[in-house]
């Protein structure tokens, strides 16, 4: 009855999940079409192999680790302090909740969208505004320099998943019993002791889920990048999963692409394992 019961949900799997990453493997260590109608020659790791000399892809690497850990870090710190702000009772707090939430309910590619118009050089609100207060005395082309571009996604991204974060926190901190602020109210410790003996400690295994649920979308981000910048300027924006993307379908270079989402994947992995080995506790387990 047991096997019977959970067989769907393992076929569901198999079909949508397992095959996927078999084929994927399969395909990275062979070379030619992926149509069924063509023959494949088996290559070994000459696919990798190419990947990994290509400067390209270590360009998009850069670009993913600097968008991954400027952006998660700063979500997680922004995030904490909505967190904090929303756990306490106030009116209106539920309505508060919902706003904060709304960016992060919001698509990828419209948010994406929509900042491509805000940022615009010439009709953007953003360059309006600061061209008003004085901040700028003409437009500047937010998404057309290098630099600017990647800073830009930066401030998209941050203004988008920090909520999501802080949900994630929210239901760490209602968690925490108060009796445990009320005894350390009575020993005499102070909100920052508080905080930082108290609400740390115990959020722990929570901010680890944060950072691997961020983590993880944040190395593999397409859609922001593709729908801002198209990866641009040049490459200054182009992350590792547009250039695998690019790669595949813009070049026909389906096993290349291949072994390139097998190291994507290996490298979040290896980000994970080190997120768990410093945070998770001995006694959690």
């Amino acid at each position: 009855m047991a096997a019977m019961l959970i067989s769907p949900g393992l076929l569901f799997l198999a079909v949508i999940s397992y095959y996927p990453i078999l084929d994927t493997v399969w395909t990275s260590l062979h070379q030619g079409s992926v149509l069924p109608t063509r023959s494949e020659t088996w290559v070994g790791l000459e696919n990798y192999q190419t990947v990994i000399d290509d400067d390209s892809f270590w360009n998009a690497f850069k670009v993913s680790m600097i968008y991954t850990f400027v952006s998660v870090p700063i979500e997680m710190v922004l995030g904490l302090g909505l967190a904090i702000l929303i756990n306490r009772n106030f009116r209106g707090r539920y309505v508060a909740l919902g706003a904060i939430l709304f960016p992060w309910a919001l698509p990828t590619i419209i948010n994406a969208e929509i900042f491509a118009w805000l940022f615009h050089g010439q009709y953007g609100v953003i360059n309006d505004i600061l061209v008003r207060i004085g901040i700028l005395d003409e437009t500047f082309s937010f998404l057309a320099k290098p630099d600017a571009a990647l800073y830009s996604m930066l401030f998209v991204t941050i203004w988008k998943t920090t909520s999501f974060v802080a949900l994630i926190l929210l239901a760490g901190l209602q968690s925490i019993p108060s009796d445990l602020y009320e005894a350390a109210k009575i020993d005499g410790a102070s909100k920052i002791r508080r905080f930082w003996h108290v609400t740390l400690p115990l959020l722990k295994p929570v901010i680890l889920v944060a950072l691997i649920f961020r983590t993880l979308p944040a190395f593999q981000v397409f859609g922001l990048p593709y729908g801002l910048t198209d990866g641009g300027p040049g490459e200054s924006t182009t992350t590792l999963v547009l250039w695998a993307h690019r790669e595949t379908f813009n070049s026909l270079n389906f096993s290349e692409g291949a072994a390139a989402a097998n190291l994507i994947t290996i490298m979040a992995l290896i980000i994970c394992l080190i997120y768990v080995v410093v945070l998770y506790e001995p006694e959690v387990r």
